[in-house]
């Protein structure tokens, strides 16, 4: 008889163990527009928690999947609440001066910034503005915001995108272009144009002969392109050009002979010495138009730069790879030598800060390469590996791209680097495109734009040919400074107020008051197996 109530007895404690297990633990169906970090908020969990119940989900699951979740009540949301919700946030007036409706509006937008990028619709936003800025399209805009269809009123509150676990949620500017009534400016364009020397060679040739002649010539006519537009746009603009010659040959002939002060702004000169003497001379802002190894050491509050210091690519790409890697293998290849050790070393203690990201491999050339085989010892099959290249050296990432590409089916990788030079151009992009090569790159262009065909349509007009890099980004550079200055603004008042996008530039400068300006607007590119190209980021 005990030997029966004890059989019983276990029955009882097993059937209460399993009927508590099977209820620790419940399907969930994703719905639209839900994230890995939106469900794990709303179940008072932590996402990496989410995550290791469900190792086979990435952070952006399918609407309708099922994944498991604890069993708990799920909080609503304010986007649980269906369209009307948004709607009503949406219609929002701003300036409505009733104290409870301030109240709920407030309550209402912490409960929306807890999972969503917010935006407030500003006078002169458009659909390409805040696509562009934020990388989505207008019918995942709409998507969130279904009044959105009747088009962007001023003051309304919208959802941009869902926040990702390792986004930073930190408020972001869109620049807002807007020119004061009456505006004139004057503007100085120093470039070296050598015309003294270049006045013997015969035109046809000029320009196959020298390289140096090709960039100024586009950078000026591109230049050219953005002030004719400002003017049709009532802006009265005053150009003196100046031909610097050869490097320190004629800066200082030109700062003697002439008053920069009297400009409002100086675009040029080319190189960076040449630019350190003008700045020291002069109390005008001076636009460093063109990427230097040199610029590194610019201290002068006078100096803006247009291009991004190489360190920052760098940053972008490993903030980048801690905001979306979840699960994997990640593995570092360089080349062996200082510069490369060093960059494995920092992009390595980075990403090892990050809660989700413990281990990660570093794999150096032996004998001058890298053997396939020491990558299978390495890279994992039926996982996501993820191998940064820290190098530019042509013979490395020829032999690491090569050996990649011939992995096992069942090996996935993905390729990246924040150092896309000479190495990576000198490969069939059909190689690129089979790792998915993903890079930081300081220029995207979509050719699909309304400012980029209006571009190229205005140069083809005046010049009989479609712009170069460099025609594209003179009229960026342009645009962007005076545009800036018309809006009656100090210069670097506006740096304060958000990151602009031109043609193929993306300009977000840093405020230094005592230092110099330095624009840290990047994008992250991603080739395509059809050989086309995503802007990620």
């Amino acid at each position: 008889m005990k030997h029966v109530k004890f059989f019983v007895f276990l029955c009882i404690i097993t059937f209460t163990v399993s009927c508590g297990q099977q209820k620790k633990y419940v399907d969930y169906k994703v719905k639209e527009g839900e994230t890995m970090r939106i469900i794990a908020n709303r179940l008072d969990m932590k996402t990496k928690d989410l995550l290791r119940l469900n190792p086979d989900v990435g952070r952006k699951p399918e609407a309708n999947s099922v994944i498991v979740i604890p069993n708990k009540k799920i909080k609503a949301t304010v986007d649980s609440v269906k369209d009307e919700v948004v709607d009503e946030v949406v219609k929002i007036d701003t300036k409505v001066e009733d104290d409870a409706l301030k109240v709920n509006k407030e309550e209402l937008l912490n409960e929306l910034k807890k999972d969503f990028v917010v935006y407030e619709v500003k006078k002169g936003d458009t659909f390409y503005s805040l696509t562009r800025f934020y990388n989505v399209s207008q019918e995942e805009m709409i998507a969130l915001n279904p009044v959105l269809s009747e088009g962007l009123k001023v003051g309304q509150v919208i959802k941009i995108k869902p926040i990702l676990e390792g986004e930073e949620e930190t408020e972001v500017h869109i620049y807002e272009d807007k020119i004061d009534e009456g505006t004139s400016l004057k503007v100085a364009l120093l470039l070296p144009f050598l015309t003294s020397e270049n006045d013997t060679i015969d035109s046809k040739d000029l320009f196959i002969k020298s390289r140096l002649a090709n960039i100024v010539t586009d950078f000026y006519l591109g230049s050219e392109i953005a002030i004719d537009s400002l003017r049709k746009q009532g802006i009265n603009i005053d150009l003196n050009v100046f031909d610097t010659g050869r490097n320190s040959t004629r800066i200082k002939t030109i700062l003697s002979e002439n008053d920069l002060d009297n400009n409002d702004i100086i675009i040029g000169p080319l190189y960076s010495e040449e630019a350190e003497i003008v700045a020291s001379k002069v109390n005008t802002p001076v636009v460093f138009p063109f990427y230097s190894k040199k610029q590194s050491k610019f201290s002068s509050p006078k100096l803006i730069k247009t291009s991004p210091e190489k360190k920052v690519f760098r940053e972008e790409l490993t903030n980048y790879i801690k905001d979306n890697f979840t699960k994997g293998n990640l593995i570092l290849v360089g080349d062996g030598k200082s510069a490369s050790n060093n960059s494995n070393a920092i992009i390595k203690q980075s990403l090892k800060s990050h809660d989700s990201i413990s281990v990660v491999n570093v794999l150096k050339p032996k004998d001058g390469y890298i053997a396939k085989d020491r990558f299978l010892e390495i890279l994992k099959p039926s996982i996501d590996n993820w191998v940064i290249l820290t190098s530019d050296n042509n013979v490395l990432v020829a032999d690491a791209v090569n050996s990649l590409i011939s992995l096992p089916d069942s090996t996935h990788v993905r390729v990246f680097t924040y150092n896309k030079g000479k190495a990576f151009n000198k490969i069939a992009n059909l190689k690129l495109a089979k790792i998915n090569l993903t890079y930081v790159s300081d220029e995207y262009v979509n050719e699909a734009s309304a400012s980029t065909q209006l571009f190229n349509k205005q140069y083809v007009s005046k010049n009989n040919a479609l712009p170069s890099f460099y025609a594209t980004k003179g009229f960026d550079i342009t645009y962007d400074i005076l545009m800036r200055l018309a809006s009656g603004n100090d210069l670097k008042s506006t740096f304060k107020e958000g990151a602009s996008f031109r043609v193929e530039s993306k300009f977000d400068y840093s405020n230094k008051l005592f230092g110099t300006s330095e624009n840290n607007g990047l994008f992250i590119v991603q080739y395509n197996k059809d050989l086309s190209l995503t802007r990620l980021k």
